[in-house]
């Protein structure tokens, strides 16, 4: 497909985009790009966060994924929904009641200023590298379909899509993006549903031929009971896709705005219910999609690329499957990094305007013109990670967002975890270096663990791990003298 025609699908696209913020954004002030005047229908965010949760890392990387992983992946899916669970019945009702707009607020509270501000800096740093990592992926994409066509520069298209996601979320924030977020996720759904009808098509597979087919391919094996050591090992697996959840969801500032822009903390529950319920199917669905690229691979002799997220975009876009399967590739890529990745851009522009710059006292103009200048120097940020990301990558995409999250978001899990399993107070100038320290001893551990721990390998539950030894570190520099702060914990120390 010509690339001038999908530049031009992109553009359409874009100005569906732009129209949606338009009408959302219209009279939108500080409360709605913030949490939307708590008025978003509980269905449109829960339908929404689908897009946003799963991004075109999965998109593009777990159907390439399954190649050495198999399906192990959905033992993490599941674990996620026991995360879940957590989340909408201890996280979500703490946040409603304290009536917060940035979820980090309660560590102020809850321990004092350089606490609040550890947390805040942790969820920047956290969310800065995800969102890079979802856009470096899309914008890759572009620049191979479109842009090297053109001969333009790899920057230029990070740029661009950078802007396209500010010119659409720099008004109405979150009032805009439960809207663009659920058109994208309906794009990205259609786009993988009609790949996999394709393919299937193409291999001469009914329905039922099909799902016998993944059924008994190499690929689907699930479950690993086995092997202790082995990274898919199944309670590794479980347990730390129910701990990625807490913190990536409920620690996270982007997931739980839009949660928090629900009516009342009832209607947030059922978003959050039906949301995880559906996610385990549409998950299933793109590991299927996985198992059809290869051996539609095999079949027609493509061989498989080193880098196996490159999997999906070559059979995609060089018309193995025709131009109908390229456009609707491009659109559901394009829909999933930027369900991702606009919502990100809005949470970090609230975490920085309102815990690292202290929006309190200003009034509606000056916090209004405050936000505008952080949204574009955040911009600027994520094109700059995105850069450096080019230049050092080296690994499956999703396997990197993930290990990097298992260091970045861990001192976040053993904060709340303290603050809310316990009375104690800390010490709080100190909690900043034990957060600094605890991702470093991971680093050690995981780089050692081989030699160390008799073979032992860590997978995604170094996150746990990250946050024991941050619970741990607070515990050694906590204060007996209880907290009074007695509404904000859940169990009373004694």
């Amino acid at each position: 497909m010509p690339s001038s025609t999908i530049a031009f699908i992109i553009l359409s696209y874009f100005v569906v985009l732009i129209g949606i913020s338009y009408i959302t954004g219209r009279k939108a002030d500080n409360a709605a790009f913030f949490l939307g005047n708590r008025k978003s229908p509980w269905y449109i965010v829960s339908f929404g966060m689908i897009g946003a949760s799963l991004s075109g890392v999965t998109f593009i990387s777990v159907p390439g994924w399954i190649g050495d992983s198999q399906f192990s992946y959905l033992q993490m899916v599941l674990g996620y929904l026991l995360g879940y669970f957590v989340v909408a019945n201890i996280l979500m009702p703490l946040y409603y009641r304290l009536n917060l707009t940035s979820i980090y607020t309660y560590l102020e509270s809850r321990f004092g200023f350089w606490s609040y501000k550890t947390g805040a800096s942790f969820f920047l740093l956290s969310r800065i590298i995800g969102a890079s990592f979802r856009l470096f992926l899309v914008a890759n994409v572009l620049q191979i379909t479109v842009f090297d066509a053109w001969k333009v520069p790899f920057w230029a298209t990070v740029t661009i899509t950078i802007l396209l996601i500010w010119l659409y979320t720099f008004k109405g924030g979150i009032k805009t993006i439960i809207w663009t977020d659920s058109m994208q996720t309906l794009f990205m759904l259609l786009a993988v549903g009609f790949t996999v009808y394709y393919i299937s098509d193409s291999l001469d597979l009914n329905f039922k031929s099909m799902v016998n087919i993944i059924a008994e391919s190499d690929f689907s094996k699930t479950f690993f009971f086995d092997d202790w050591h082995d990274k898919r090992y199944f309670f590794k697996q479980f347990f730390s896709g129910a701990f990625i959840t807490i913190v990536m969801t409920g620690l996270d500032q982007d997931m739980m705005q839009k949660n928090l822009s629900c009516k009342n903390i009832r209607e947030a529950k059922k978003n959050m219910y039906w949301f995880s319920i559906v996610l385990v199917p549409v998950n299933l669905l793109f590991m299927s999609l996985g198992v059809l690229l290869f051996l539609f691979a095999s079949k027609n002799g493509i061989p498989y690329p080193s880098q196996s997220d490159d999997l999906f975009p070559i059979i995609a876009t060089q018309g193995y499957l025709g131009s109908m399967v390229t456009v609707f590739f491009i659109l559901g890529l394009v829909a999933a990094a930027y369900s991702s990745a606009d919502s990100a851009l809005t949470a970090l522009t609230t975490s920085f305007t309102v815990d690292i710059l202290n929006s309190k006292g200003k009034s509606e103009l000056e916090l209004k013109r405050l936000r505008k200048k952080v949204h574009v120097f955040i911009s600027f940020v994520l094109l700059a990670v995105i850069l450096i990301f080019k230049v050092i990558n080296n690994q499956s995409v999703i396997s990197a967002l993930f290990t990097v999250a298992g260091y970045t978001y861990g001192p976040l899990l053993g904060l709340y975890s303290f603050g809310l399993f316990t009375r104690f107070s800390v010490r709080d100038k100190l909690v900043p270096i034990v957060a600094v320290i605890s991702p470093i001893i991971c680093v050690i551990l995981n780089y050692f663990s081989e030699e160390w721990l008799f073979g032992y390998q860590f997978g995604f539950e170094l996150l746990i791990l990250n946050g024991l030894i941050t619970f741990s570190g607070l515990y050694i520099i906590h204060i007996r003298k209880p907290s009074q702060d007695k509404k904000n914990t859940l169990i009373i120390s004694k």
